[in-house]
Parts: structure tokens; C-alpha cells; sequence
């Protein structure tokens, strides 16, 4: 095919450095580079406005697959694109077009949203009976937004990175527009960046030290969802692996978002609460063969993405080992650069303190089967910037489920702490021995390969998922509102409605409900590893039984601040129970437990016991009863010197439960879950002697935690 694009400018080039990616100004110019192994021709287009045509069209030089160019006497906040002129043959993979105007993978910033008018966005012809295979040469150069060079300055203020080790993390997993989108949140700009930073001292008093946010890379809004009135809430199609959303900006120029990204950043440290970005690298917003061609597709298919899936035409089609159309080829050279890149400015440029990889398996395969040998890991072990920067895996894609099988420096969603307490804490029999691993830090998962109990992400609930509040008032998800025949989401999610499916006004029922998310929090925040809270849950947050609500950009989804002063009792047992393990550093120890007595005093770092106080029946199908005991002493660090004795029973029916007896301490009660708001979880220094000492009186499927201490009478 002819090319119909012609080199027409008046700045003044030069040949610029291949060896730069993306747009780099250096002096009064801007450096332009842009990979691509098959392309015959490219062309970078510069632009006054967004939606106006082109000021200039330049041809770029190629060296080693990388096509460059300098442009004197242009500065930051210079829009552009490209035009990549080369084959269009799907049949073989490639899918070049230049009537499409494409985004640097490399930019920054974008202006706007896409937008799919008229089709536009598709390199093919949507009404031709060949589908793909048939090339759309109309040009959508004015819809398409445009990249935008960006200066990468910002007064820091000398706001470092807080610097906290992972195991005395805290965890809160939220949505940036779902935080203050709702008109409860009253801040001056909702569902920004800027909005999220006014609700900081939220963050603060409840004790929070780090804010793990969903997807905040571009990402791309389907259309099949648009047409619906549904939207990409979650933002997992991402289409710019360095430009923050867009959306999330107060929209008061072009590009502002990068600046407000990073006034939140350095207002959060400030507060010292960490930045976890969850992002996505394994798939892009691009789709399958008939999704649109936006930057990767365009510049060089073959290169960026898996292709195969047909016996008749193997490069026509993509690898979806995502389930969202495409793959992304990882094991690419250019590719992987691409990513290594990304995270170091998101590190270095941006100031994040770590990462949380969404189905991060995809990302480390070595000739298409996962494998710890993988140029992924080796690059980010080696990187002296990324290998002191947490990186977290989500450990498994659809056809593959790596927990506790990630490298030494890799943290994971431990899913199966989720599943276990979930069932565990729902009545469920038989899982002590189960529990008894995931709440002393999942050592048969990451004791063998010189990890430690942090290494494991403990959630039980996530984005992805039932809200806590939900897990005990559904038996069965509710996603009628996705528009897919309630087909979606998981049907496994080991949930329990207490007796009434959804919300009800009986007081039993809702006490019940109120009980079980009590055992729930102690479990996740007095186990070892490091905790992670789904936002929204210790007020009770609720998406009436949507267990999937990715498309839901509405009150569904958004927090709605007055549910706080609803349950304050909730809020108030969640910071107490934040604030206790903080409080008690047995509780975040590097080490995993032993077993053994370490320090000389005659009490193992951990024991475990029956209702007796004789060794648990590991394999009693049915039992629905553990304690354990911790000897706070045995982080020699802490100088501590304190015993803490757990109960946690989910059987229907109370137990009494012997202690173990201390001729210096005493017993006294911290938490039961069954008592009313205000007697559940008693302060410092408040706690009540347990008299008689010899028992503990345990009501149905609740929890109970004592602290043994020295009194007058024991000193």
C-alpha cells in the first residue's frame, strides 16, 4: 500500500538519540523515539490544539528498530502522535494503518479520553462481511487524543518516601474516583485526585500506612459497556503505561493530571501513608482482533502482543490468557524494557512506593509456561532502583495459580488466607488446620525459599469480590445491574447471609452479621503477614450482593461517607484492632513462629491448643474451634513482655476454653466480638482481669483475645 503521508515541516530537526524512549526535552527541543521492529514508515505529527489538524508531519529516522528525530525549539506541553505506515494483513499479523493517528506507548499525558465516534478507532471496516481482515481508510486523526509532551519537575517540597518496612504495613485497597465521587464526600473536587487528598485525615485517624489504588494508569473505556451505560470502573484496560488518568484531573489544562497525581503522592507521605499502584501490564485496552487500534496494534502487533489461537491463521488472533482479548509478549526484549521503564518512572519520577501486579503470572512466562527463570524477574532483581521498591503479585491468570511459588523478593495476595478464613469464619468444619498455617504466616507457602511471614498479602475481601458486608448478607451474587444475566463474577465465594438474603431489619440478623465482620477483622489484622483492608469495610460498605461491579461508575461502588456515622461501632473495633496489632510487634514479626522457646523463658513463640489445652486434632473433620498462644517476649526488640491468648470459635454452640497458666501473669480480656459495642474491644490499660483464671467462657462463633500481663500481686 502507498503511502498517502508526506513530510512537511519547517522546524528545524536533527537525527536525536536513538537510545531515549518516548519524548525527552533536553535543552530547547524535544527527543522523539518510538519502537517498532516491521514498520515501513513513521511519522510524528505535532499539534496546537487536541482536536486540530496537524501543524507538522515528520519522517523519523530508523536505527535499530527505533525510530527517532530531535525537534529544535519546541518545549513541554507539545501535543503529538503517530502515524505508522507498513502492511495491513492480519492473516499474518500485522495490522498497520495510517490513517490512524496512534499514542506514544511511552506519553506521559494524554488530553482527553477516547472516545470511539463513528467507529473511528477501528483499523478495520466494521460493515464489511470480512470484519478485520478488511482495512478502514478513514482518518480519525481530530478524535483521537493526543499525547502531550511532559516536564517532569515538581517541588517535592523534601517530602521523602515514608520508607516502611512491609510487615508493618497496613493495607487499604481503594478505588481513587470511588472514594469521593459521592456527594456525601463533600470535597471541592470529587472523584480526583486532588478530592481523594481532602480525605487524608480519614486516612490518618483510622490508622491506615499505606493506600494500595486501583488501577490509575489511562486505560481505555470499551465500547460494547458504554453503549449499555455501564463504564470500565475498575480502569484495567490500560492503554498508557506512564500517563496517570485522565478523569481523575480537575481538568484545568492539559496534562495537569501528572501534577495533581503527584500533589497527592507528596501529600500522602507527608501524612506517611505509602502509594501501592495496582497495575496492569499483562493485557492492554485494545482488545481482541476486533477491538480498536489505538498505539500498540498499530506501531507493531507482532511485537507487542501473544498472536495465535486458529489453525488457519495463527497470527490473526490473539493469545487471551487475560480474559480481556490480549496478552501482552512479555518475553520481548522491547516489550519488557517498555514495562521496566514504567515502573521506574512511577518509582523515581512519580514517587510510588510499590507495586501490586494484576494477574502478574502472565508477566513472568518463559516460552508460554510460567517459570521463576523468567527476563521479568531477573530485570526487576537486578534494577537498582526496583529491587528495593515492594512488589506485590496477584499469583495466578486463568489457567495458572502460583501462591507461594513467586520469587524471594516478591510479596503475594495469599488467596488461599482469604479462602480459608473465609470458611473457617462462616462455620465451615475441619479447616483448623488450614487456619492454623495462614494465621502464623503461611509458612508451608513461603518458608521454604527464605521469604517471611510479610511476604504473604493476607485479604479476605478485595476489590474483586464480595464488600465484608456482603460476604454475611448473601448466599448467591447479585450482578443483574452488569446487564449479563447475573452470569458473571464468581460463584464460589464461600459467603453466608446469616440467615436473610441481603439488607433486613431484624436485630438478630444484623447483630450476627455485626459479629462475624468483627472475627473477621481480628483474623486478618492479628495474623501474621501483612494485612490488607478493602476500603469501605470497616464501615460497612455495601454493593447490595454485585461481586463483580467492574462496570459500575455509580452509588453502587462509590463510599458513601454517611454510612460512618452509621456504624461508628464498626469504624471505632476497626482502629482499635488496627491500632492493637500495631501496639503488640509479636504481631508483625519477620520471623516465622517455631514453636520454640528462643528466649529462655520457658514459653514457646507460639503454642496451639483444643478447647483443653491439649494439642489440636489437626485432622477432626469436625472441628470448629483454635487457640493459640503468642509470647509477646520473643521480639527481644520490643522489650515486650506480655503473653496474648487467642479463641476463635465458629461453631454454633459456646465453649469453655482452659487457659494456660503463668505464675507472673495474669490474664486479662482484650476483645470478645459477641459482646455489645463498647465491651468488644476494651482499651489499653482498661482490660479485665479473667476471674476465675482456669477457663474462658466462649459464646457462638465469636472471637476472643487476652492479654497475659504482670500485675502487683505477680510482679
Amino acid at each position: 500500500m502507498e503511502t498517502l503521508l508526506t513530510h512537511a515541516t519547517q522546524k528545524k530537526l536533527s537525527p536525536g538519540n536513538h537510545k531515549l524512549r518516548g519524548a525527552t526535552p533536553i535543552k530547547q527541543g524535544i527527543n522523539f523515539t518510538l519502537f517498532s521492529q516491521y514498520a515501513r514508515e513513521v511519522f510524528l505529527l505535532l499539534f496546537d490544539t487536541a482536536d486540530g489538524e496537524p501543524t507538522d508531519i515528520i519522517k523519523l529516522n530508523k536505527t535499530e528498530n527505533v525510530w527517532h528525530i530531535y525537534v529544535h525549539d519546541i518545549k513541554p506541553g507539545q501535543l503529538y502522535g503517530y502515524k505508522v505506515t507498513g502492511d495491513y494483513n492480519p492473516e499474518l499479523g500485522a495490522r498497520f494503518n495510517e490513517h490512524k493517528l496512534l499514542i506514544d506507548p511511552y506519553a506521559k499525558a494524554l488530553t482527553r479520553k477516547f472516545t470511539n465516534t463513528n467507529n473511528l478507532l477501528l483499523a478495520y471496516d466494521i460493515q464489511s462481511p470480512e470484519k478485520d481482515l478488511k482495512i478502514d481508510a478513514r482518518d480519525n486523526t481530530r478524535i483521537v487524543p493526543k499525547s502531550i509532551v511532559v516536564d517532569d519537575g515538581f517541588d517535592w517540597q523534601h517530602i521523602r518516601h515514608p520508607g516502611i518496612p512491609l510487615e508493618k504495613l497496613i493495607i487499604y485497597e481503594v478505588h481513587l474516583k470511588g472514594f469521593t465521587a459521592h456527594p456525601s464526600a463533600n470535597v471541592q473536587s470529587p472523584g480526583t485526585y486532588l478530592g481523594f487528598i481532602e480525605k487524608i485525615p480519614y486516612l490518618e485517624e483510622l490508622g491506615v500506612n499505606a493506600v494500595e489504588l486501583l488501577p490509575i494508569h489511562e486505560s481505555y473505556f470499551s465500547d460494547s459497556l458504554l453503549d449499555t451505560g455501564l463504564a470500565e470502573y475498575w480502569g484495567y484496560n490500560t492503554i498508557g503505561f506512564f500517563a496517570p488518568e485522565s478523569s481523575y484531573g480537575s481538568q484545568r489544562y492539559p496534562g495537569c493530571q501528572v501534577d495533581e497525581f503527584k500533589t497527592l503522592v507528596r501529600e500522602l507521605h507527608k501524612a506517611d501513608i505509602e502509594v501501592i499502584l495496582d497495575v496492569v501490564y499483562n493485557h492492554t485496552g485494545e482488545g481482541n482482533e476486533l477491538g480498536p487500534t489505538i498505539s500498540f496494534k498499530g506501531i507493531d502487533n507482532p511485537t507487542y502482543y501473544l498472536l495465535g489461537g486458529a489453525d488457519e491463521y495463527p497470527y490473526r488472533y490473539y493469545m487471551d490468557y487475560s480474559g480481556c482479548g490480549n496478552t501482552i509478549n512479555a518475553e520481548h526484549s522491547a516489550v519488557t524494557r517498555l514495562i521496566i521503564d514504567s515502573l521506574r518512572y512511577w518509582v523515581e519520577v512519580m514517587h510510588v512506593d510499590g507495586f501490586r501486579f494484576d494477574l502478574a503470572s502472565l508477566l513472568t512466562q518463559k516460552k508460554g509456561h510460567y517459570s521463576k527463570d523468567s527476563i521479568f524477574f531477573k530485570m526487576i532483581a537486578d534494577d537498582p532502583i526496583l529491587k528495593h521498591t515492594k512488589i506485590i503479585a496477584e499469583p495466578w491468570d486463568l489457567t495458572t495459580y502460583q501462591v507461594g511459588n513467586f520469587p524471594q523478593d516478591w510479596a503475594e495476595w495469599n488467596g488461599k488466607f482469604r479462602d480459608t478464613v473465609r470458611m473457617f469464619n462462616k462455620g465451615d468444619a475441619g479447616k483448623i488446620r488450614d487456619l492454623a498455617w495462614r494465621v502464623s504466616g503461611s509458612s508451608d507457602l513461603y518458608g521454604d525459599d527464605g521469604r517471611s511471614p510479610y511476604h504473604s498479602i493476607n485479604f479476605i475481601t478485595c476489590h474483586d469480590g464480595f464488600t465484608l458486608n456482603d460476604l454475611y448478607s448473601y448466599n448467591n451474587k447479585h450482578n443483574q445491574d452488569n446487564l449479563e444475566n447475573n452470569q458473571d463474577g464468581s460463584n464460589n465465594n464461600n459467603s453466608w447471609n446469616c440467615g436473610i438474603e441481603g439488607e433486613t431489619d431484624d436485630m438478630n440478623v444484623i447483630r450476627l452479621r455485626k459479629q462475624l465482620i468483627k472475627n473477621a477483622f481480628c483474623c486478618l489484622l492479628f495474623s501474621s503477614g501483612t494485612p490488607m483492608i478493602l476500603g469501605g469495610d470497616e464501615f460497612l460498605r455495601t454493593q447490595h450482593g454485585n461481586n463483580n461491579a467492574y462496570c459500575q461508575d455509580n452509588d453502587i461502588t462509590w463510599f458513601d461517607w454517611n454510612m460512618i456515622s452509621q456504624h461508628t461501632d464498626m469504624v471505632t473495633f476497626c482502629k482499635k484492632a488496627i491500632a492493637f496489632r500495631k501496639r503488640h510487634t509479636i504481631l508483625h514479626w519477620r520471623k516465622f513462629f517455631s514453636g520454640r522457646d528462643n528466649d529462655g523463658d520457658y514459653v514457646p513463640d507460639i503454642a496451639w491448643f483444643d478447647e483443653n489445652l491439649h494439642t489440636p486434632d489437626w485432622f477432626n473433620a469436625n472441628s470448629q474451634l483454635l487457640s493459640y498462644q503468642l509470647d509477646g517476649s520473643e521480639n527481644a526488640s520490643a522489650l515486650a513482655d506480655y503473653h496474648l491468648f487467642f479463641i476463635l470459635n465458629a461453631a454454633y454452640n459456646l465453649h469453655t476454653v482452659k487457659l494456660p497458666y503463668h505464675d507472673d501473669k495474669k490474664w486479662f480480656r482484650v476483645i470478645d466480638t459477641s459482646l455489645e459495642s463498647g465491651d468488644d474491644f476494651l482499651s489499653d490499660g482498661k482490660e479485665i482481669l479473667i476471674d476465675p483464671p482456669e477457663y474462658y467462657i466462649i459464646n457462638p462463633r465469636s472471637t476472643v483475645v487476652l492479654i497475659g500481663k504482670k500485675t502487683a500481686a505477680t510482679s
